[in-house]
């Protein structure tokens, strides 16, 4: 813990106490000897000695102690003795005739001393300034590892790792460099997909091609696997000729085909 101030307003020359029965906050004479006129940061945070809880903002504008639990409503900038709240509700710490508020305005009221007139911010760079230095130079001699280790446990390659990991720089540089690379993975992905749908419709018409000739040649070798027929062609007999015929005639045909008369007349010559 840093060593505890107290905060007197500039302009009403009070000193900022937290109430022993409540959350409120008063402005009462300055009391070196009162735990609740005495403050002390933690971090971003003002606690309070004798309440042991820290300065908060609730609400629009209305400014009081809660228990300390880290949040930004109980977090505070300060810079030129202005102390201004990092919450949602932004403003500056200003008294008033009634305790304390927010307000826009930096005047003497929004002013915050100790008790020998300095800024109440000098003792948060110090806070700030003891942090950083048992952070980065304060040795203690451990001796289970035979070696210089830090307060909090660790060396100093294992320190500057983290203080490189946790550095603040502007993210703008990494957004566009993922912005960009998002943006060439989306080209790559379409083009491989329009390859794989050419390839695949190739695939097809080749596929249709070796089935049709398959066909084909199935259907060829079945017409040569076929009996020719031969064509037969009706010959119409030929009949025969026909002796001279003369009325009364009996013809008749024998098996092989000649043709006679039945009753041949003699001649009377002949006779």
């Amino acid at each position: 813990d840093t060593e505890a101030f107290l905060m007197k307003n500039a302009k009403f020359k009070l000193c900022l106490q937290a109430s022993p029965t409540n959350e409120n906050l008063l402005l009462e004479d300055c009391n070196p000897e009162s735990d609740f006129q005495d403050w002390s940061w933690q971090g971003d945070s003002l606690m309070n000695h004798g309440t042991r809880s820290c300065l908060a903002v609730l609400g629009a504008d209305r400014v009081q102690t809660n228990l300390c639990d880290g949040t930004s409503y109980m977090s505070w900038d300060c810079s030129d003795s202005l102390l201004s709240s990092l919450g949602s509700s932004q403003g500056y710490l200003m008294a008033n005739r009634k305790g304390v508020t927010l307000g826009n305005m930096g005047s003497l009221k929004a002013r915050w001393q100790d008790a020998a007139g300095r800024s109440v911010c000098e003792g948060k760079a110090e806070h700030d300034r003891y942090f950083f230095a048992a952070l980065a130079s304060t040795p203690v001699y451990d001796h289970t590892a035979g070696n210089a280790t830090l307060v909090l446990g660790i060396n100093q390659e294992e320190l500057e790792q983290l203080l490189w990991f946790f550095r603040r720089e502007d993210p703008s540089t990494w957004n566009y460099s993922v912005l960009a690379l998002s943006f060439v993975a989306m080209i790559l992905g379409l083009l491989l997909l329009a390859i794989n749908v050419v390839r695949n419709r190739k695939r097809k018409i080749h596929r249709y091609k070796e089935a049709m000739q398959s066909a084909q040649q199935a259907e060829l070798a079945a017409k040569q696997a076929l009996i020719p027929v031969q064509e037969y062609r009706l010959v119409e007999p030929q009949k025969p000729e026909l002796p001279d015929q003369k009325t009364g005639d009996v013809m008749v045909q024998w098996k092989d085909g000649t043709i006679t008369s039945l009753y041949t007349e003699t001649s009377e010559d002949a006779i």
